[in-house]
């Protein structure tokens, strides 16, 4: 990921800082933080200066899941100028990306309290990147959901309006996949295709854009003797509501928002010496 970020910001080359120093030249810098929240990338960072050039030093002075503040120094770097130069918008990049995401979900993980509901990520992600923007996530402390298509049985509603709503089809497929150890999840979207899901006693019901009484006459229904099913909210979920949601009881909360919606930290390197 970052060899092909660095591929393409530099291309054949820097045509700049190729001009401006024919030479050899030193630097010191620093990269400084222009908001507050959660750092996340940091080795990241390190990474692409380092790929430029292994004679790079870099130095954290923060570390991933600490707090930061506006205008506080998170690294020292010294180097050859057209290394550190041409590694800059990457490596900043990367950070602010990262960042914005541990940022919002450590701010989700903020408003559900006191409640243990995990806070969790989905496939919405950027593409290409969905591996760091899940551990972003796990910085700012939520959850993991799966990583792709291929760890997870997710019955989803396109998949049942694509069998016709076929329930029998679908205690098969969870029949197999039990005898093959692999967990499986089912999407509802009414209180109707809940009851038909819950009596396939699958690992986990998503339930998808129910309203918040659906949400509370769903738990209840789980509460009364299925004990080991666990309930996944996902679908309109906010700053404002989360809370909400989680009283109910759920297990989860599922949030597209935490990878397709973070707002990026933003982050400068400047020239110390």
């Amino acid at each position: 990921m970052i060899r092909r970020a660095l591929d393409e910001d530099i291309g054949a080359g820097d045509i700049t800082t190729d001009a401006l120093f024919p030479k050899p030249k030193t630097i010191q810098a620093v990269i400084i933080s222009g908001g507050e929240g959660v750092l996340c990338g940091i080795t990241i960072a390190m990474a692409v200066f380092v790929m430029r050039s292994s004679k790079i030093k870099f130095m954290p002075l923060a570390m991933d899941g600490e707090r930061i503040r506006p205008e506080q120094q998170i690294a020292y770097i010294e180097g050859d100028a057209k290394a550190v130069l041409s590694a800059e918008r990457t490596s900043l990049n990367f950070l602010s990306r990262l960042s914005g995401i541990s940022t919002l979900t450590a701010q989700f993980l903020e408003a559900v309290r006191p409640y243990k509901t995990k806070i969790m990520d989905t496939r919405k992600t950027t593409p290409g990147l969905r591996l760091l923007e899940k551990y972003a996530v796990k910085t700012g402390g939520g959850t993991n959901h799966r990583i792709g298509l291929h760890d997870q049985v997710l019955i989803k509603d396109n998949h049942l309006a694509a069998l016709g709503y076929d329930w029998n089809a679908v205690a098969r497929v969870m029949g197999s996949s039990r005898r093959r150890k692999v967990k499986v999840e089912v999407e509802v979207q009414d209180l109707r295709q809940f009851k038909e899901a819950i009596r396939l006693n699958p690992d986990i019901i998503m339930l998808d854009n129910m309203g918040l009484k659906d949400i509370k006459t769903a738990t209840a229904m789980r509460n009364d003797g299925h004990y080991e099913l666990k309930l996944e909210v996902s679908g309109g979920v906010n700053l404002k509501n989360v809370k909400r949601m989680a009283s109910t009881g759920v297990d989860m909360i599922s949030i597209g928002a935490l990878t397709h919606s973070a707002r990026a930290i933003d982050f400068s390197l400047e020239i110390v010496e």
